[in-house]
């Protein structure tokens, strides 16, 4: 049986999202922490301190996989309520597997669509999301139900991996991005065609200023962006009227 095409047709993509996830999630954070060197725990905070949550607030992590941005939430402030929304059920068993642990407030893991939010209008005072927004197959989607399920005043704030703007260093992230998180995916995580996927996936994904202006479309007010590791890191920030 042939393999499925590095970036699957639109039509496609959501199962094949899917399933890539499924085969992945037992090693996704050990896989994480190694193609990161840890560093994606201080891009998950920084994330979370431009969310600025209220104390006490109800917040939405969406695509949570096996929780990280949720149990990061919850470590810097044990009064949230958080719910974790995800369409992988692997992913899912993976977070409520952690959450004995590594909850230290009140959070609640959902399966459910991104693109189809099963929650009333007004409900959260904030959204994260962290490192799946290229993975959806409509991100004007997303941002239309992130908008609609918002609080007025409140954050939807995006962490994902970007194009840097400067060519000497995107051609430094590239070599390592498309050539070695394959090889060192596959050897860690077990799936040399899912990591193979996951850096693809940024080949159509739109640049930071263009997601930006995603957002004000949507109808994000004060859509802005932080860039790291020389933009090939970014995190967007958008804020519900």
């Amino acid at each position: 049986m042939s393999s499925p095409p590095t970036l699957p047709a639109p039509t496609e993509k959501g199962a094949f999202v899917r399933d890539m996830f499924a085969r992945i999630a037992p090693r996704y954070d050990v896989a994480n922490r190694v193609l990161t060197a840890g560093m994606d725990e201080g891009w998950r905070k920084q994330a979370i301190a431009l969310l600025a949550p209220p104390h006490g607030g109800r917040i939405l992590d969406l695509c949570c996989g096996t929780g990280d941005v949720v149990f990061h939430l919850l470590r810097t402030d044990p009064t949230l309520n958080v719910t974790g929304l995800d369409f992988c059920v692997p992913m899912l068993d993976g977070a409520r597997a952690r959450a004995p642990k590594e909850a230290r407030g009140t959070t609640t893991f959902l399966e459910g669509d991104a693109m189809a939010l099963p929650f009333e209008d007004a409900t959260f005072d904030g959204i994260t999301m962290g490192f799946s927004l290229r993975n959806v197959v409509e991100i004007d989607r997303v941002l239309g139900e992130a908008l609609r399920v918002l609080k007025p005043g409140a954050r939807f704030v995006n962490l994902d991996v970007s194009k840097a703007p400067n060519r000497v260093w995107k051609s430094l992230f590239d070599l390592y991005f498309y050539k070695m998180v394959p090889l060192v995916g596959g050897l860690v995580g077990g799936s040399r065609q899912a990591y193979t996927y996951l850096p693809n996936s940024l080949t159509n994904h739109p640049d930071a200023d263009a997601l930006r202006n995603a957002f004000t479309t949507a109808g994000f007010l004060d859509a802005h962006y932080v860039r790291l590791m020389g933009g090939a890191i970014a995190i967007h920030v958008g804020t519900k009227p």
